[in-house]
């Protein structure tokens, strides 16, 4: 029955991204040859485990051929209640979490129940995290779990802690989404529904699984922000709704098509993380981040517009 659900690979089209990151390391190495030791790596990578939750987060809604403006700002609110609930009150913080969660999951049964689009739903959303994180806690403040701090300062021997979870991320996502046959169904929600529903698949149950999958790991990210952080802040996670985007669509997927991978969605998020790096290396302020970061990802689709253009 799964013979029906055919579905293109993204694995190709992640070996340039790969070698973009490559080339990256390589110029910021020969630039700072002390970021090839343990601990430049750590630091240069130091924020690259929200980068990944995220962009792992906006897979899973891009699966389905849908799209999520709202990761930011609920990464934001996760960071909050990280900061305050789970600080002060770790059982009302843990239930808060799990009703996140849950929330995630409702948002993807009502995209598909009432037919909705999925950037308007998510972008209304994108207004619930914000207010809400703007009543938990109004300022910047609180503080970090010492369970949570204390997890993200281990040094495991020989390799660095955000490069560890990093590949052992992308090892799971490619394992679950692409190696077994609920992935292939997953996948295939966003690029082959009929097929989908005519081998007996619940569409809905397909949708509201990817979008649970999407608010688990987008309260990870949110909790290694906090621990990166220790504090907490109601606007802090708002560009990560468009470095997960962008990560994803670098790292070889598309918006359409069920077109995913969770490899490419990590590399995605290091090419984003360290453009940062880069810069401030190049002697250019970090301000222009978020442009190059916005430029990056206009280049990958312009270059695929012309890949996929027909022979004349």
């Amino acid at each position: 029955m799964l013979a029906e659900i055919r579905l293109p690979s993204a694995s190709p089209r992640v070996l340039l991204p790969a070698a973009a990151l490559v080339a990256m390391l390589v110029l910021i190495f020969a630039m700072e040859p002390r970021a090839m030791s343990y601990f430049g790596l750590t630091l240069l990578l130091n924020f690259a485990l929200p980068a990944v939750f995220a962009a792992m987060a906006q897979m899973a809604v891009i699966a389905a051929g849908d799209i999520d403006l709202g990761l930011g700002p609920f990464i934001s609110l996760v960071n909050c209640l990280a900061a305050t609930w789970l600080t002060t009150r770790p059982v009302a913080g843990i239930v808060a979490l799990a009703l996140l969660v849950a929330a995630y999951a409702a948002i993807g049964a009502l995209i598909h129940l009432r037919r909705l689009p999925s950037i308007v739903v998510t972008l209304g959303a994108s207004f619930v995290w914000l207010g809400l994180a703007l009543l938990v806690l109004p300022t910047p403040g609180g503080g970090a779990p010492a369970w949570l701090t204390t997890l993200l300062a281990v040094r495991p021997p020989g390799v660095p802690l955000p490069v560890l979870i990093s590949i052992l991320v992308g090892l799971i996502g490619w394992l679950l989404l692409m190696r077994t046959s609920y992935g292939t169904v997953l996948r295939g929600i966003g690029g082959n529904p009929r097929a989908v529903a005519r081998a007996g698949w619940s569409l809905l149950g397909g949708r509201v699984a990817l979008y649970t999958a999407a608010g688990i790991l987008g309260v990870l990210a949110g909790l290694a922000l906090t621990g990166l952080n220790t504090a907490g802040d109601a606007t802090v996670g708002t560009e990560y709704t468009l470095v997960s985007i962008a990560a994803v669509i670098v790292g070889g997927g598309e918006f359409v098509g069920g077109i995913v991978s969770p490899a490419g969605a990590v590399i995605g998020a290091w090419i984003m993380l360290l453009t940062g790096s880069l810069l401030s290396f190049l002697d250019i302020s970090t301000d222009w981040q978020l442009s190059v970061q916005g430029g990056i990802l206009i280049l990958v689709l312009g270059l695929r517009a012309l890949e996929e253009r027909p022979a004349a």
